[in-house]
């Protein structure tokens, strides 16, 4: 009989006296008692089988139509195993006639028998057929995670089956002073024990229990409180930093129970504070109903934030995402209500589609460090799974499943936490426990520490605008503005900081040289070991300024003179000349060196002699624009000694070849 009690706290107590059928299975399910229609629809279905070799379409459509109820009796009461084998028979024999809620159906009780790798093949499917439609694949498929990336995660829990647990279902632990309060369907009454029918149990009560010394045991003391229980049921509660003040889930329940238009009584938020009586015993007292309830839909399972201003909880109201979402309220003095429909009470604000999906998020429970909750929507182990939500500036990180074996195949809620002991309780209706629902006590393991994952940082300098790589590069790696380490780029232009630095981390790479206008990256390593490549392209601060070889000059058009001579031409030579005295006028730390050379006609000595009266001169030239002469290193010939071709002495060259040869040469020594 493992079902869970809890999940029936938002689907409500349910009486519909209508007759619009005439199987009794029918209205037991209407009703919601599960464990009796399962009965009937696996006898229906048996009768099926045996008596029909073959259907007519309206012998189909009702055999699809209980094989779902027969599947959805079990589903809701947590029995997968019973689940399975009704989801099977209609995914393997009606797969064209059911919706994809089925799907989903199926592959969640595939993982509750422990099948998942079938189950990631039936949520692949889930998720193909709804990823326009349903955001269950999306959440069940994030990041490429898998159910083999949950059953991975490091275990971080020592649980332990608490002493209170009985035969029925108890869960819903919450911290009550140095005490534990929680719900139980066990039958304390000395009268006619009153069974709810949807699990042939007895209705949930509030219990006080005494924490052993360490917190990991639990034992039964009293009644939480006679005023706050009733009849029907009462189960998971919050209090006030002060713990003067209750807030607790009910059946909608004012001693009449009360119904909507269709038979359902909804589950309700109320208060209760704490006041002294007549001989001074506190009592609570002042039960009110929280003003955003409805007699439409269920509210239930608050959490209260550490600062007492915002009240979580869960709901199936208008405007929820799936089939019940977190909400929150800010809890507000009753004289600066928003509206005064909610006096006391901000209005009602969704958590998102981070947290919440198109499945059932439940039982949350708020710290300073997290928001911890049940989903079935977000990738799970099966049914329930208890997920964290970091908070991180107000707002809640993507949800991570908290893995085994907090989580289990079956249902995983009610998780609340004391951050600072790491010690804590969480419930399950796991079959290793005791009878229903039970009550776990958990110790929270540190994180495990990760691996250290070490990166390098390589890569080259190219040329911008040629792509040419460049040599002698000054490459510096700086981290929040300080300088770790700095090295040059070799003949290649290729780099290598050896420092070693960490993953998925942010840092600065900058490349600085003589000529080149400097270039600063940000970089963010990579997230797995290894290398992070980061090619970075510079430019020369002018476009006159070129490297070649290595060497930075500034390129001009050709300096011609006349034969034999060595004096500037204004035509030509001289508007040439003037490009560099503007460059050295807007870089005024420029210092040059001045070489000239001939071609390999005529002597050597003459050449040599001729291409250095024309480098004077053209250094006389640059100082009578204004250069300083102490801004020209030198200013030397060199005849036919470099020529840059094969022209040399005695060979037959072409006039553009010898051309080649005739040039002058400006290089940059300084900047």
């Amino acid at each position: 009989m493992k079902n869970t009690i809890t999940i029936l706290l938002l689907c409500a107590l349910h009486f519909s006296f209508a007759q619009s059928s005439t199987k009794k299975a029918d209205k037991l399910f209407d009703r919601m008692w599960y464990k009796e229609a399962a009965a009937l629809y696996e006898a229906e279905i048996k009768s099926l089988d045996t008596n029909s070799k073959s259907f007519d379409s309206e012998e189909r459509a009702e055999h699809v139509r209980l094989l779902k109820r027969a599947g959805d009796s079990y589903f809701f009461n947590t029995d997968m195993e019973n689940a399975h084998r009704f989801y099977d028979q209609l995914v393997s024999s009606f797969y064209s006639d059911i919706d994809p809620e089925y799907i989903f159906r199926y592959a969640h009780s595939l993982e509750g028998i422990g099948k998942y790798r079938e189950a990631k093949r039936w949520m692949k499917e889930f998720a193909s057929r709804t990823k326009t439609k349903d955001d269950r694949s999306e959440h069940l498929n994030q990041v490429g995670l898998t159910i083999e990336n949950v059953l991975d995660i490091e275990p971080r829990f020592i649980l332990k089956n608490v002493s209170v647990n009985t035969k029925y279902s108890d869960f819903g632990a919450m911290y009550y002073k140095d005490k534990l309060v929680y719900s139980s369907a066990i039958d304390s009454s000395n009268y006619h024990t009153r069974i709810y029918h949807w699990n042939e149990q007895p209705f949930l009560d509030m219990y006080l229990g005494e924490l052993d010394e360490i917190e990991s045991d639990v034992s039964l003391i009293d009644e939480f409180s006679k005023a706050i229980n009733t009849r029907y049921h009462e189960a998971t509660l919050a209090f006030s930093p002060d713990e003067t003040k209750v807030y607790f889930t009910r059946n909608n329940y004012d001693g009449d129970l009360q119904r909507d238009g269709n038979g359902t009584n909804h589950l309700k938020l109320y208060s209760a504070e704490l006041i002294r009586d007549e001989d001074s015993l506190p009592t609570w007292q002042n039960i009110k109903e929280l003003p955003f309830n409805s007699e439409d839909y269920s509210v239930g399972h608050p959490t209260i934030s550490s600062d007492g201003k915002s009240l979580y909880f869960v709901s199936d109201m208008p405007g929820s995402i799936g089939a019940t979402d977190i909400f929150v309220v800010d809890i507000l003095e009753s004289n600066n209500a928003q509206d005064s429909t909610f006096t006391g009470y901000s209005k009602p604000r969704n958590l998102g589609e981070k947290v919440n999906t198109a499945g059932r998020e439940m039982f949350p429970f708020i710290t300073d460090n997290a928001l911890y909750f049940a989903s079935d929507g977000h990738l799970g182990l099966g049914g329930l799974d208890v997920f964290e939500s970091k908070v991180e500036a107000s707002n809640f990180s993507t949800p991570n499943n908290l893995g085994t074996p907090l989580n289990s195949e079956l249902d995983d809620f009610g998780f609340i936490v004391n951050e600072e002991k790491n010690k804590g309780f969480v419930c399950s209706n796991r079959l290793t426990g005791k009878g229903d629902d039970d009550i776990y006590s958990f110790i929270r393991l540190p994180e495990p520490e990760a691996a250290p994952c070490n990166q390098l940082v390589r890569g080259y300098v190219s040329n911008t605008i040629t792509g040419e790589r460049i040599s002698n590069v000054k490459m510096a790696l700086y981290k929040d503005g300080s300088e770790i380490e700095t090295t040059m780029t070799g003949v290649n232009g290729a780099y290598k900081f050896n420092t070693v630095l960490g993953c998925g981390e942010n840092y600065n790479v900058t490349a600085t040289k003589v000529g080149y206008a400097a270039k600063e990256k940000t970089v963010i390593t990579h997230e797995e070991e290894g290398e992070t490549v980061v090619a970075l392209g510079i430019e020369t601060l002018n476009e006159l300024i070129v490297e070649e070889s290595g060497v930075l000059k500034i390129k001009i058009g050709i300096i011609y003179f006349d034969l034999d001579k060595s004096y500037i031409r204004k035509n030509d030579a001289a508007l040439e000349l003037n490009k560099i005295v503007l460059l050295m006028t807007e870089y005024p730390k420029m210092v040059i060196q001045i070489e000239s050379h001939t071609d390999s006609r005529s002597s050597d000595d003459y050449n040599l002699e001729l291409s250095d009266r024309r480098a004077k001169a053209t250094r006389d030239y640059l100082i009578s624009q204004g250069i300083a002469a102490n801004r020209i290193d030198s200013a030397k010939g060199f005849g036919e000694t470099q020529l840059i071709n094969r022209c040399s002495n005695g060979v037959g060259c072409s006039e553009s070849e010898h051309q080649m040869n005739r040039r002058s040469e400006f290089i940059i020594t300084k900047m």
